[in-house]
């Protein structure tokens, strides 16, 4: 399934619940709530989309703290829960996609590779939930696009529409 076949599946699939969605980007600066809003009619479900490439932005919109960003870093586990919880908590959304992580070319550490990426998925009533995600170092765009895609599946697992694809 190509992601703009599961951009439409999770529109189609939040449209059913009566829910809206909002999207917290970091390594993908946009790309996941532009497939949802290439698609005519996403306003019914999409809510907003929260492009937080730096710490300040992740702390100012999403109220990341900086004491997570100091001991665990913007590519964590800790930080990406904390961006979905915010996303929910600043937006209209009962469904919040977060992701941050490490595109490359360059930025990788022996601990954080590049290609690696952090997903939160935050549905309103139930816990956060976060995964990693190592991508490898494949280049940039397949790093981002793969992004795209597994953030999407996931929003559609997490509403328990569960398409690979």
């Amino acid at each position: 399934m190509s992601n703009a076949e599961l951009a439409n599946a999770l529109l189609q699939a939040c449209e059913q619940r009566g829910i809206m969605l909002a999207t917290a980007e970091s390594c993908t600066g946009g790309l996941i709530i532009a497939a949802l809003t290439d698609i005519a009619g996403s306003s019914v479900v999409v809510d907003r989309g929260f492009i937080t490439y730096s710490n300040e932005a992740k702390m100012e919109m999403l109220g990341v703290s900086a004491a997570t960003l100091d001991a665990h870093g913007a590519v964590s586990r800790e930080t990406v829960l904390e961006m979905a919880a915010g996303a929910l908590a600043h937006s209209r959304a009962s469904l919040s996609l977060a992701v941050t992580g490490i595109a490359g070319p360059s930025g990788g550490s022996a601990d954080k590779p590049v290609g690696l990426v952090w997903f939160g998925i935050a549905l309103a009533g139930q816990p956060v939930v976060a995964e990693q995600q190592l991508f490898g170092q494949k280049g940039r765009e397949f790093i981002r696009h793969e992004t795209v895609r597994h953030a999407l599946q996931l929003g559609l697992q997490a509403l328990g529409q569960d398409r690979a694809g």
